[in-house]
């Protein structure tokens, strides 16, 4: 665990306050830096450019079981939740169709453009992978699904006003930090963009940016949605992004994706009580829902040039604001901290013993497995290999496989890692064993390294994500480790399956 020390500038009209924080943080962090009318900060993750295999272990194969698009596997480009290798943290992979982005240049600038934003109003986006014609991008994970989900699909209870005003302020804010950084066009913005992250603050998910390209085509949405000026010429404009925000605010105003044109005759009609959520009444003042209802139809002007850009409705929203003090989880009743759900798939002695931390009952299942699991894995050693180093590098694994045995870890990670760097092959049983290793000796990031570079090696192997829950429960990462327990869960019950004799 390190300790890093960030600074965060706060600039207010007359004066510069800055302020010194000292985080814990397993990753990296940079300094923040703020304005306070849009609360903006950088995000501690780098852009970083990831090989295909790499995004295949962290998806599992891009299992569809893995799969958080809202339309599924149907979806056009489907996303997946990843578990990324380099820092074990969870991720959106978003996997284009074969013909999108032809061009991998093309593809790339956009994404270390876009990549270069950071905001706390953002879901950023934090890598892409380029290979062949695979085209995929990497952005923080948001757990707390989709606007559209609350809004049009809500389980327990429905979104409240106050709620429903700070989504557009902050959609507004997120839409304005990127026109800061001349990012003005933004593609199918829509109730499904808006995402909620683990505190259930809204935001902006970062693939509509990309999806842009330089002049402006491929807008996608359903066509009743889409700018009058998309429809005449087939581009869109930075004036359109106001449009499509109108179309959200009509979603916050009546619960329900109501075409912008019916929305327009009720609202010329004066029937806003019809056009307004009915689990909204008596929830707002009817001066603050006229206000919503004038700000959404004037994005919706026909003409580009009559809608106002979206800084002007920031005092606008802002003043709207109710409950500005009271933390967006509370507003949305949702209690953080709470005890994970349980399991969907029973966990097996394995599992339990990485649930509890065991490492004696780890130790003992990895020790009778022997290398078992390597078969069909591990690559053929090279000619030279056998010429050369064989019998050296074999010595080093019968050295680490003693000790390992015997619980001596310091010596296993020894030999296990001269192994390792002799390059004979690449086994994840040994991936593991130096896991468990580092994890016996508390020193966790290089035993989630393994455990996931384990997985990498053999992605359906259930003992990889086993081990990198065991980490991360000492991580006190608690969500990533549940997610990482039931993958492994799920995996070793598909392997019993096809193991089980018929």
């Amino acid at each position: 665990m390190h300790i890093y020390h960030v600074i965060i500038y706060n600039h207010s009209n007359s004066n510069s306050i800055t302020q010194f924080f000292t985080f814990c943080f397993w990753g990296i962090t940079i300094i923040l830096q703020a304005e306070a009318e849009e609360e903006v900060e950088v995000d501690s993750v780098a852009f970083e450019e990831f090989t295909l295999d790499e995004l295949r272990a962290a998806t599992d194969g891009f299992s569809s079981d893995r799969i958080v698009s809202e339309h599924g596997h149907k979806a056009p480009n489907v996303v997946y939740r990843a578990t990324l290798f380099r820092s074990g943290r969870t991720a959106a992979v978003k996997r284009f169709n074969n013909s999108a982005w032809p061009d991998s240049n093309q593809f790339l600038e956009e994404a270390k453009a876009v990549g270069r934003l950071r905001s706390d109003r953002l879901a950023n986006l934090i890598g892409c992978c380029s290979e062949g014609r695979e085209r995929l991008l990497v952005a923080d994970f948001m757990p707390r699904e989709t606007l559209a989900k609350h809004l049009f699909h809500w389980d327990t209870q429905p979104l409240n006003w106050a709620m429903r005003i700070r989504v557009a302020l902050y959609l507004a804010q997120a839409l304005h930090y990127c026109t800061t950084q001349r990012r003005t066009l933004y593609h199918d913005l829509n109730a499904y963009r808006v995402l909620f992250d683990e505190d259930a603050n809204p935001r902006l998910s970062c693939f509509g940016l990309m999806k842009n390209s330089r002049d402006g085509k491929s807008y996608s949405t359903n066509l009743a949605f889409t700018p009058p000026e998309y429809l005449r010429t087939g581009r869109i404009v930075p004036e359109s992004v106001a449009y499509s925000f109108g179309t959200v605010l009509l979603d916050l105003l009546s619960g329900k994706h109501i075409p912008p044109s019916h929305a327009l005759d009720m609202i010329r009609g004066k029937n806003f009580l019809v056009l307004m959520d009915s689990c909204l009444e008596g929830h707002f003042s009817n001066a603050d829902g006229m206000e919503l209802v004038r700000l959404a139809s004037s994005c919706l002007q026909y003409e580009s040039r009559d809608r106002p850009v979206i800084k002007s409705l920031l005092a606008s929203l802002t003043s709207l604001q109710k409950d500005a003090a009271l933390p967006s989880h509370e507003l949305m009743g949702i209690q953080l901290g709470v005890q994970a759900p349980e399991l969907s798939v029973p966990l097996s002695l394995l599992g339990e013993a990485c649930a509890k931390g065991d490492t004696d009952v780890i130790h003992e299942i990895l020790e009778n497995a022997g290398y078992m699991f390597d078969e069909g894995v591990v690559s053929e050693p090279s000619f030279q290999m056998w010429t050369g180093q064989i019998q050296e590098s074999l010595n080093f694994k019968k050295q680490a496989d003693a000790a390992f045995g015997a619980k001596d870890f310091t010596t296993a990670v020894t030999s296990y890692t001269q192994f390792i760097d002799s390059g004979t092959s690449v086994s994840p049983t040994v991936l593991a064993r130096r896991s468990l290793s580092y994890l016996a000796k508390g020193q966790l990031q290089e035993a989630i390294g393994d455990a996931m570079q384990a997985q990498v090696v053999f992605p359906q192997w259930p003992i990889a994500h086993y081990l990198q829950a065991a980490v991360l429960f000492s991580l006190r990462m608690e969500r990533d480790a549940q997610q990482a327990l039931q993958a492994g869960a799920t995996l070793e019950a598909k392997m019993n399956t096809r193991l089980r004799p018929v």
